[in-house]
């Protein structure tokens, strides 16, 4: 009967469907193998061992509760009989606890091991997990990655607006899309870029849809909608159905909300909330860079028409003023009779310095640099001209291996500009020299006049001989810019910038 079992056993094992099942069929391998030795010779029997196998399934299978209670009942179902029918009371008691103990023992040991093989278990399943979780935390990271690295390094914010929207699009599937920006000014929502739907320009702050206005909130990264029809709506398209509203946040402060919509009831999956969380940090600081440097260039282009029109007024201005007064004077002298022709031939010359000094003028507003151009070309050409106009000896040296950014570059040449045009009005000196040297990484512009210098105390004054303009200039490209001055010696103007690892080129 044990062999029969035994190859039943092999070929088909315990399984542990339910837990009552289990506990009835150790149970029945438990009788036939207690039958098998109680008529062997009890605990005597050749076969004996074979009740720990079941012991041990039901420890390692239930715990030790339900081996204890099993060994208990094995026990006493092969010991009871066997000292009934033994002739030495004593000896028979003893091998009843002997094996008693026995079976107690393999109980114990099979349910710890039970316990250890649970909490290995419980480990593997705890680490297979968070082996799941981080695989598809890095599958999100490396999704954000790929289109953190498309967002544009430009600060035009149409640009910024346009690569946005293209990276959403690879990023999620939707209907509808727009970048709604908050205007400071009026509280207002500018829809400054809109994908898959007509929307209005502008939005009032009380016209906002319910979603939009939760995530304008910023409580949360992400507020999702799965049924804009029945809940929360309606979306910013009236053809929504199921939305996604991030707010864009910025150095602590809103600066839009991004919208992403369906037409179908298609809910946005987990991953779909978790991908547009992670990619609205770098869309918003994107776009609050942009925004700031369009108010910048507002802001430098102002302060350039100033500095024209100053310009304007201390060269051009005075001249004119200077002739009219001289065309006076020579109406009054020919009204009395006298002589004027000589004042004529004087005031000609004066004319034509005057068109001189508007086309100089004229011709440094128009020099830039640009990709043809360089710094020294552009640097060259101007020394020529402060030559010709007024009598100061220029010099140019020039140590240039690779160029730096363009926009780095326009602001150097414009500084140099400035320092220049300083000495020529203001040092009394006769000679310029202008040192420049740039190796993509670096570079290094020096304009030294050997004139009178500064005022004693003046030297780094801020409001002195445009050096408010260049400094504003170097600030706004992270240059150091240092003025010094020695009586009588000159005035040294120099600016130093490093640029990034990856700066050089064109911007």
């Amino acid at each position: 009967m044990i062999v029969v079992y035994t190859l039943v056993r092999t070929v088909r094992p315990i399984e542990a469907e339910s837990r009552l099942r289990l506990q009835l069929e150790t149970i029945a391998e438990a009788a036939i193998v207690a039958v098998a030795v109680a008529a062997t010779g009890y605990f005597e029997s050749p076969i004996a061992f074979s009740i720990l196998t079941p012991l041990a399934v039901a420890g390692f299978r239930s715990g030790f509760g339900s081996a204890f209670r099993l060994a208990i009942a094995l026990t006493l179902a092969i010991g009871i009989p066997s000292v009934a029918d033994g002739t030495d009371l004593r000896a028979d008691v003893r091998l009843v606890a002997q094996w008693a103990v026995e079976l107690f023992l393999v109980a114990l040991v099979a349910a710890y091991a039970r316990r250890i093989s649970g909490e290995a278990d419980e480990r593997q399943a705890m680490a297979m997990d968070r082996m799941g979780r981080l695989a598809d935390a890095n599958e999100l990271l490396f999704s954000l990655h790929q289109v953190a690295q498309q967002l544009p390094a430009s600060l035009d914010l149409d640009e910024v607006l346009d690569s946005t929207v293209e990276r959403l699009r690879d990023l999620l599937s939707f209907d509808t899309a727009a970048i709604l920006v908050f205007e400071e000014s009026d509280g207002s929502w500018s829809v400054a870029r809109r994908y898959g739907a007509r929307l209005p320009n502008a939005l009032p702050a009380n016209d906002l849809p319910p979603p939009v206005q939760r995530a304008a909130r910023g409580l949360i990264p992400v507020v999702e909608v799965d049924d804009l029809l029945r809940a929360h709506g309606p979306g910013l398209s009236s053809q929504a159905v199921s939305g996604l509203y991030a707010p864009l946040q910025a150095r602590g402060f809103l600066v839009g909300v991004m919208v992403v919509e369906r037409h179908q009831l298609d809910p946005f999956t987990e991953r779909d909330v978790e991908l547009l969380a992670g990619f609205a940090e770098p869309a918003a600081l994107a776009v609050d860079n942009a925004r700031w440097f369009a108010r910048l260039r507002t802001v430098g282009a102002d302060e350039e028409r100033t500095r024209i029109a100053r310009d304007l007024h201390d060269r051009i201005g005075q001249s004119l003023a200077y002739l009219a007064f001289e065309l006076d004077r020579i109406v009054r002298k020919d009204e009395r009779g006298d002589a004027v022709t000589p004042d004529l031939v004087g005031i000609r010359e004066d004319v034509r310095g005057v068109v001189r000094e508007v086309r100089d003028t004229l011709y440094d507003l128009r020099t830039d640099v640009s990709d043809e151009r360089s710094v020294p070309s552009v640097l060259e050409e101007f020394a020529q001209r402060v030559r010709d106009r007024s009598g100061i000896e220029v010099r140019l040296r020039v140590d240039e291996t690779a160029r730096m950014p363009r926009l780095q570059e326009r602001e150097l040449w414009r500084i140099a500009q400035e320092a220049v045009v300083n000495a020529e009005r203001h040092s009394h000196g006769t000679r310029i020299e202008i040192f420049w040297l740039s190796d993509g990484r670096e570079a290094v512009l020096e304009i030294r006049d050997n004139g009178s210098g500064l005022p004693v105390g003046s030297a780094g004054r801020l409001d002195s001989y445009g050096m408010l303009g260049m400094r504003e200039r170097a600030a706004s490209i992270g240059a150091n810019l240092a003025i010094g001055s020695i009586p009588r010696e000159g005035v040294t103007v120099r600016v130093s910038l490093r640029s990034a690892p990856d700066g050089a080129g064109a911007l």
